[in-house]
Formats: structure tokens, sequence, C-alpha cells
């Protein structure tokens, strides 16, 4: 899986332990993974990136090999504050106090959370989403068509999780198909993984957790910091032929959230790591 120069291993940050693999030399690099994927998403361009990057692919809790800790009433656990605190606390004890970070899907709203008023946060790069308090605000019914999973995986337990485990291959490979525009991009032996991952009972229900977190304590905690920034510069990408080109302006909805925001789309369906990553290797250079 092109991981062949990192070394995988694990440590327990908040109770909870996650999973990493590491690599290269050099100014360190976080790089964080989507729905409903794993670290793995990143075996196309991580092996690159460490030719100048120390690169560290970790698996957010609840997902892959990472821990899957119970949630409570208001599913704090799963909160983006906590799934941030996880991810300092991970570089931290990897020696690193200031790093670069880029995000997927979730795991870029984990760096949205990690980089707010975050001075060790060099450069921020966030994939293929605009904030969560946007999405929710500006809900219509071509976004609740193309986003149906965000309304779905809130629905109270357990009935996401039983639909979902009843065949989690299909519903896996199905919405990898829906957001995925480019042929190809995943091959087998990763698909396999995925799906190994994912069909755990305790990574579904994480993973509605994280969803049900988003639509509530993640909401709350946005808006009692709505005058907190993220201060590094941060750079937003996006795919061309995806929803978020097709519903947003997202340079100008990070504006709201960051004092220093540029952006771009790539020809590419949501999995821009997979399906473009030589497109967005240069991207991360130019940044970077």
């Amino acid at each position: 899986m092109k991981f062949e120069n990192f070394k995988l291993n694990k440590i327990q940050v908040n109770k909870t332990l996650i999973n990493f693999r590491i690599g290269g030399e050099g100014k360190p690099l976080l790089l964080l993974h989507g729905y409903p994927q794993t670290h793995l998403m990143w075996r196309k361009i991580a092996p690159t990136l460490s030719n100048k990057y120390t690169v560290v692919c970790s698996d957010l809790r609840g997902y892959g090999d990472s821990g899957k800790p119970k949630s409570n009433y208001n599913h704090r656990p799963y909160s983006k504050k906590i799934m941030a605190s996880d991810q300092i606390k991970l570089m931290s004890k990897l020696g690193f106090k200031q790093f670069y970070l880029i995000g997927h899907d979730r795991g870029a709203r984990v760096a949205h959370r990690m980089a707010i008023n975050n001075k060790n946060i060099l450069k921020c790069i966030l994939l293929d989403i605009v904030p969560t308090n946007t999405v929710y605000k500006k809900t219509n019914e071509e976004l609740a068509r193309k986003y149906y999973h965000w309304f779905f995986l809130i629905q109270k337990s357990p009935l996401p999780e039983k639909l979902i485990g009843s065949n989690p291959d299909f519903y896996l490979r199905k919405k990898m198909e829906m957001w995925g525009v480019t042929k190809n991009f995943i091959d087998n032996k990763t698909m396999k993984e995925y799906v190994r991952c994912f069909s755990n009972k305790k990574s579904i229900f994480a993973s509605c957790e994280d969803y049900r977190a988003a639509a509530s304590i993640d909401i709350a905690d946005h808006n009692k910091d709505k005058n907190l920034k993220i201060l590094c510069p941060l750079l937003v990408i996006w795919g061309k032929k995806g929803t978020v080109e097709k519903l947003y302006n997202p340079v100008q909805e990070w504006s709201e959230w960051a004092n220093n925001v540029k952006g771009h789309s790539i020809d590419s369906g949501h999995f821009i790591a997979e399906e473009k990553p030589k497109e967005l290797l240069k991207s991360i250079t130019n940044f970077f």
C-alpha cells in the first residue's frame, strides 16, 4: 500500500489509542483522513511528501485501528474539539510542537478545530469541505440529496448502525462510488482494508457519533468561539466535479473563519488525494 518506508505504531492520548504511520525527514506534517476511510487514503502522496517532511498519517478516534471509546448523551467524546485534542497530543508525544496540517472531509473538520486560535499550526490545507455550521445553516433540497448521509447518520442509535451493519461492504462501496468520479482510483487491496475497518460494529457506531456530534456539540462549540479565527495561512482545495464546487464559494465561506485564506479547485471528485494525487502534490508543494 505504498507505505514501505513508514513505521506503524499506536500512542495513547486522552485515554484512547491513536493508530498512525510515520516516515520521512524534515518539518513535521500531519495528514488526517475523512469518512468512511482511514489513513490509507494518503498512500499515493505520503511517500513523496516524506522526501521533504516527517509525515504522520493517523486514524481519527473511532476510525481505522484507532480506539473507539464509548460516547455519552451529548456526543462530546466524538466532538471535533476532543478529536482535535487527540491529534495535537499525538504530535506533542512524537516531539512536534509546531507542524503543517492537511485534512480531508471529517479530518478537515478536525483540522479546522485544531487550527482555531492555534499558533503552533504553521500552515493548514483543508480538502473538499466548507465549515460545518455553513453546511447546516445553508441546507437546501439539493444539499439534502447530495449530503443525505449527514441527516441519516445523526438519527438516534441504533437505527443507522443497524441498517449499515446489515451490509457494511455494500454501504461503503456505494458511498465511494457516489463521491469519486475518477475510474479505478482505489485498488482492490485498499478497498478490502477500508471494508475491514469500517465493518467493525464499534467503527460504525463511532462514525455515526462523529456526525451526531457535528450536528450538535460541534455547532455549539463553534458558536462559542465565533470570534476566534484560524491564525495560520489557510489553503482550501475542492473537487471541481463535486458538491462543494456546485453549492458554495469555498474561499468566501472560509474567510469568515480565517484571517488568511486562498483556494482553488482540482479536476476531481471528492477523494482528491486518491483521484488526482499529482495535482494535489503540486498544490501542497506550492503552498508549503
